[in-house]
């Protein structure tokens, strides 16, 4: 059984699809999605699909990524759509569609975003959100486009210097730059600043939706986070396994909140502006996150000390808490949290893996 055929994950692609927002931007335009495969991406895609579908958005949706069967797979309920189109894509080259003249909506969303990526390819996770950006956005003047969404990460704000309990827009904390695992933060750090620089020097509408530690149904099988660590031992029936004492304190956003709030900054926000992706009512500590799971699945927790590789790639942030007050100016408001969340993440889940 594929995703989009499930009841629940239908209804949370429903669910954003009706959302009260300026979708006439979108109305006969188009928009383009690098890491549309990924967790987010392959969410927001759905959602957009959903609008042409019953809504008559009328938008081609032009997809970005490496793997064109996994993409095949994935979409393979639209991949004939002439609203639709893959693009095998290598975000570090530059693009360059000799049949794209003018484009709607760039929205950046490929990046290596778990733990044995920032560990085994530190390299490419620079590269991606620095190189990859600019090539971005470079397309993006190029095409003469309305708007480019960085999508950003909680991680830009480092260490909680304990002079804050939720980190605001402004925050910034503490990153030791020498370190192999600093990769990811800084080189987003970067991006950000590179995105600001196009505004000045090529007058280029961009905004900033900053997430929090996303998960969903649409999570890979690859991704090697705690939280989805925990929600593939849910679903193949074993214990969760706890790879530290769990003290951290961090924000988590549902799949589809994270694609509402996404789509709200790239459809209301002020050119320029960072805005925080999180709802209070999914900030948990990582041991009651897994007791959550474990209790949902009918399993207990276990304690495993982490391999090197693994251990490299963690975070060291031992509390990062978003403030969205920002993004709640807009509209925005989170419609799950984190116990409805990981109900409904596992429920799909495991209707999928039966089905296979």
């Amino acid at each position: 059984m594929k995703i989009y055929e499930n009841q629940l994950y239908k209804e949370d692609v429903a669910y954003v699809a009706r959302l009260d927002l300026p979708w006439g931007k979108l109305q006969d335009n188009s928009i383009l999605i690098s890491g549309a495969t990924g967790l987010i991406g392959s969410f927001l895609v759905d959602v957009l699909i959903q609008k042409n579908i019953v809504y008559g958005l009328n938008c081609n949706i032009y997809a970005l990524g490496r793997n064109e069967k996994k993409a095949h797979e994935r979409f393979l309920y639209y991949w004939d759509s002439n609203l639709f189109q893959f693009i095998s894509y290598d975000i570090n080259q530059p693009l360059i569609r000799k049949d794209i003249k003018k484009i709607g909506y760039v929205l950046h969303l490929a990046s290596n975003t778990h733990p044995v990526a920032y560990a085994t390819d530190p390299i490419g996770t620079i590269t991606t959100n620095i190189i990859g950006v600019k090539n971005m956005l470079d397309f993006c003047v190029e095409h003469n486009a309305d708007r480019f969404a960085f999508a950003s990460s909680n991680e830009i704000y480092g260490e909680n210097r304990g002079d804050i309990e939720k980190f605001n827009e402004d925050y910034c904390g503490y990153i030791n730059c020498n370190t192999m695992r600093a990769g990811y933060p800084e080189s987003k750090r970067c991006g950000e600043a590179l995105c600001q620089a196009y505004i000045k020097q090529k007058g280029l509408d961009v905004v900033v939706p900053r997430l929090t530690r996303s998960y969903g149904p649409t999570l890979l099988k690859t991704d090697t986070k705690a939280m989805s660590q925990f929600l593939h031992n849910a679903v193949e029936g074993e214990d969760i396994v706890l790879k530290s004492a769990g003290t951290q304190y961090y924000s988590y956003t549902y799949v589809a909140d994270a694609v509402s709030g996404l789509l709200t900054v790239l459809l209301c926000g002020d050119i320029g502006e960072a805005y925080n992706i999180a709802d209070e009512a999914s900030d948990i500590m990582l041991k009651d996150l897994a007791a959550i799971i474990a209790n949902t699945a009918g399993r207990k927790v276990v304690f495993e000390i982490p391999d090197v590789t693994e251990s490299a790639g963690y975070s060291k942030a031992t509390k990062a808490r978003l403030d969205s007050a920002k993004l709640q100016r807009l509209g925005w408001k989170a419609h799950y949290n984190i116990q409805e969340g990981i109900c409904r993440t596992i429920e799909i889940l495991k209707y999928i893996s039966d089905e296979n």
